[in-house]
Parts: structure tokens; C-alpha cells; sequence
């Protein structure tokens, strides 16, 4: 029972640690932009803060996720 509980604890604060790197690159983009609308810059025909926030950000967190689940994460029984 003590290795699954010290599991589970170790892959929340995990989770919690990938959900601030995410919130971190999404806040940086979309709030550290201080240009007009007029002088942004498109990628895609997106701005470039939200193409970087939203769509590299969604691509990237994603296949952290996919490594660290390979990785750190096992499967067990809960019964």
C-alpha cells in the first residue's frame, strides 16, 4: 500500500510540474506581447503570440505528456 500511495503522490506532483510549465509558456506568449495589432507578426495567418501560446504550446505539452506517461507513470491496480 505505502509504494502506491508514494506512485501516485510522486505522479500528481508531476502532473502538477507539467501543468505549470504549460501555464508558464502559454502566459509568456500571450501576455508578454507589447505590440500594436497593427505591427504583429502572422504565422499561418495567426498572430504570432497565439500561434506560439496556443497552437505550439498544445503540440509541445503533448508530447511531454507522451514521454513522461512512457516513462514515470505505471499502470497498477487500485483495488
Amino acid at each position: 500500500m505505502k509504494k502506491r500511495g508514494k506512485q501516485i503522490k510522486k505522479e500528481a506532483i508531476i502532473t502538477l510540474i507539467i501543468y505549470l510549465i504549460y501555464f508558464l509558456w502559454w502566459y509568456f506568449f500571450a501576455f508578454y506581447n507589447t505590440e500594436k495589432p497593427e505591427n504583429y507578426t502572422y504565422v499561418l495567418g495567426l498572430p504570432y503570440w497565439f500561434f506560439m501560446s496556443c497552437i505550439v504550446g498544445f503540440f509541445m505539452i503533448n508530447i511531454l505528456l507522451f514521454f513522461v506517461i512512457k516513462l514515470f507513470f505505471k499502470d497498477m491496480d487500485l483495488d
